[in-house]
């Protein structure tokens, strides 16, 4: 290797994150500016190894972790809340006229950067890398145009003339693939379309004006199909080689309005680039109202740490949402919409996708958690509502069925979880529904009921209970009972099953497989799909690690064999558990036993609930059931091509980002500390 090969990989290769930058640096840089280049890599390696800023350790583009300072108190949406479209309107009708931008004002587009849109084109054509190639012609042919005619602005037509040129692509039916997409998947800005309906019945000359290679036809038409209507004059950069960003565009404006309405002296403009809709606008005489871009009011709050195209899908539909404002939602909406929408609906698509690659029969949504997922599910599969069911289960009632066969959990649970706790004999009896035996048991241990479950006579008091395990088992038979012929009835005519629940252990489905199949004797086999797993800081960490190997279970976000660093971070101990379960958390208690009514028949019994909780849940719900929604939507316009069906499938690392931010944001998650105090949790 010779020298300089060597220096390179000394002050440039040695650091992931020096490299990461100095690469951007050296793309930027141009003829002279160069050479300054080498001093900017000199001095992140002083940085590094005198200073020891350890941050360039990491790639600037790909932290290993993100985090953000999230809104301390209120919600998002309030930031960036606007007077009422109907007081903007007025203010505007002022003016004799009123011009708007197109993209990112009039109308949005799902995706976080506009050139995202050339993902799907890419997906549809099979040509690898087409977003940047596509974004490469369109810089090449501003550039031929500047020095053909001395300004930049160029249409579709000539863009895609390069295109073919280049890349052997066929100019006519990509360009029109190109219009068609953005015509599919560009919706109207709901706040800006109340202004411009309430300024149109006042009768107001309502103009558009774009920095955009689509020509005026093709604006016309995409504001048509956007619901937008007709404007009653549309000039473009392209096609009159002027530009708002140059400003000579708005000079063009004035005076094609001017001689035309002589009348006419008032204009304002309306738009969210603060130099070319503000600065430019109201150095050519327009009053400038600025909106302020959806993307970089929420920039700083999204997570960015996700795949390219589902995190560009999410932080735009999200971004439009919150930030067009029309509406001030709620800190418990938002939390659902933003930060568990995205993992509700990609569980469900996940186990959609389960269920029809193993022709599975029936999907058991396990109470409390599979409440919300039960209907994302139907939000999302209305014509599957046959396929499912919301059954109650629960740890507690497991624990008493299953007694017989998973001995050593049964005291696990009522025993040595409770020791030390201040829980007294009778609690720990009357919990396992054994009260007629505690003064017996209580006499043979030599203790009062009232005495305190400590680690001193907890072993004694599991061996006299050993000593009467079989009368142990007759005291529930009566719910072993009930709890068959309430699974009798969910699963008849059924020959497979899985059973959905949060996780942790996936206890939930193994012990509804063991009750189904060991003791009922029904012959459905139940396979258990988690959210999450046991994680490195659980006293368990391997618990369903045979279950997990062997097919029986899945894991939706993480697991030992899948995003291994997921399962490395996620910490009980810090409440990760339990911001995930608020999350799915119904408005119910947890199913406390099967038992047998007067008819012989199962009535379901359960805990005592707060219903003080059932507000503020029921606005978590609503945001992640608006979100479900909306991505059904987007997926359903993604659908109409084969290549691109699957891009709005989520993976479980990207559903897993938004909730990490939202953990790793300080304060936020700890103000819903109330909600979680809930023993049903």
């Amino acid at each position: 290797m010779r020298g300089t090969e060597k220096l390179y990989v000394r002050l440039v290769n040695r650091v992931p994150g020096i490299r990461d930058r100095y690469r951007k640096k050296r793309m930027q840089a141009k003829g002279a500016g160069r050479g300054a280049v080498w001093f900017y890599l000199l001095g992140l390696n002083i940085s590094y190894y005198v200073f020891h800023n350890k941050k360039l350790a990491t790639l600037e583009k790909y932290p290993y972790y993100e985090s953000k300072s999230l809104p301390g108190s209120g919600s998002e949406s309030a930031l960036s809340h606007r007077e009422a479209p109907e007081e903007l309107a007025k203010k505007l009708s002022e003016f004799d006229v009123i011009s708007f931008d197109v993209f990112d004002t009039l109308i949005f587009r799902p995706f976080f950067e506009p050139a995202d849109l050339f993902f799907l084109m890419g997906a549809r054509l099979s040509y690898p890398d087409f977003k940047r190639i596509r974004q490469e012609m369109e810089q090449k042919a501003r550039e031929h145009k500047y020095k053909k005619e001395k300004h930049y602005e160029v249409n579709l037509s000539e863009i895609y003339d390069l295109m073919e040129r280049e890349t052997g692509i066929d100019k006519a039916s990509v360009m029109q693939m190109e219009i068609r997409l953005e015509q599919e998947f560009c919706f109207a800005n709901p706040y800006m379309k109340e202004v411009v309906d309430s300024l149109r019945q006042m009768g107001k000359r309502l103009i558009i004006t774009s920095d955009m290679y689509l020509n005026t036809e093709q604006i016309r038409e995409l504001l048509r199909r956007c619901g937008l209507g007709e404007f009653d004059a549309v000039y473009v950069s392209c096609d009159y080689g002027k530009s708002k960003s140059k400003g000579d565009l708005f000079d063009l404006i004035k005076q094609a309005e001017g001689s035309a309405h002589p009348d006419i002296c008032r204009m304002a403009h309306v738009g969210d680039n603060k130099v070319s809709d503000l600065e430019r606008a109201e150095r050519h005489g327009f009053t400038a109202v600025h909106y302020v871009n959806v993307n970089t009011a929420g920039e700083k709050y999204r997570a960015e740490d996700m795949s390219a195209i589902t995190g560009s899908l999410y932080r735009g539909i999200v971004d439009a949402h919150i930030h067009n404002g029309l509406h001030i939602f709620s800190r418990e909406y938002e939390f659902g919409y933003i930060y568990g929408g995205l993992f509700v609906t990609g569980y469900c698509r996940f186990i959609h996708e389960f269920v029809r690659n193993y022709s599975i029969d029936k999907i058991l949504f396990l109470a409390r958690d599979g409440y919300v997922l039960s209907k994302a599910y139907h939000i999302l599969y209305p014509e599957e509502d046959d396929t499912w069911q919301y059954v109650y289960w629960s740890r507690l009632a497991a624990e008493k069925v299953t007694a017989a066969h998973f001995k050593y959990d049964y005291f696990r649970r009522f025993l040595y979880h409770k020791v030390n706790q201040g829980y007294r004999i009778a609690d720990i009896f009357a919990t396992m529904e054994l009260e007629d035996m505690t003064e017996p048991c209580c006499q043979r241990l030599g203790l009062s009921p009232d005495a305190e479950l400590t680690d001193r006579n907890a072993d004694d008091l599991k061996k006299i209970l050993l000593d009467d395990w079989d009368e142990i088992l007759d005291h529930y038979a009566e719910q072993r009972e009930a709890g068959r012929l309430y699974y009798a009835s969910v699963l008849e005519n059924c020959g497979s099953a899985v059973a959905v629940d949060i996780g942790w252990a996936g206890s939930g489905a193994i012990t509804l497989d063991c009750a189904v199949n060991r003791i009922w004797q029904l012959n459905c086999p139940i396979t258990g799909i988690v959210a999450g797993t046991n994680t490195c800081h659980n006293a368990e960490p391997d618990t369903s690690e045979t279950f997990l190997q062997g097919g029986r279970q899945v894991s939706y976000l993480y697991s030992q064999r899948e995003n291994r660093d997921i399962w490395k971070l996620h910490d009980p101990g810090k409440g990760h558990n339990l911001y995930w379960e608020l999350l799915l958390d119904a408005p119910t208690g947890s199913l406390k036993g099967f038992y047998l009514n007067a008819e012989g028949q199962c009535e379901c019994r359960f805990k005592a609930y707060d219903e003080s909780r059932t507000e503020k849940l029921n606005e978590i719900h609503r945001g992640i059931f608006q979100f479900a929604a909306q991505w059904k939507a987007l997926g359903e316009k993604l659908s109409l091509w084969p290549e691109t069906e699957k891009l709005s499938q989520i993976s479980g690392r990207d559903a897993y980002e938004p909730m990490l931010l939202a953990m790793r944001g300080e304060g936020f998650c700890e103000s819903f500390a109330e909600l979680m105090d809930d023993p049903n949790l």
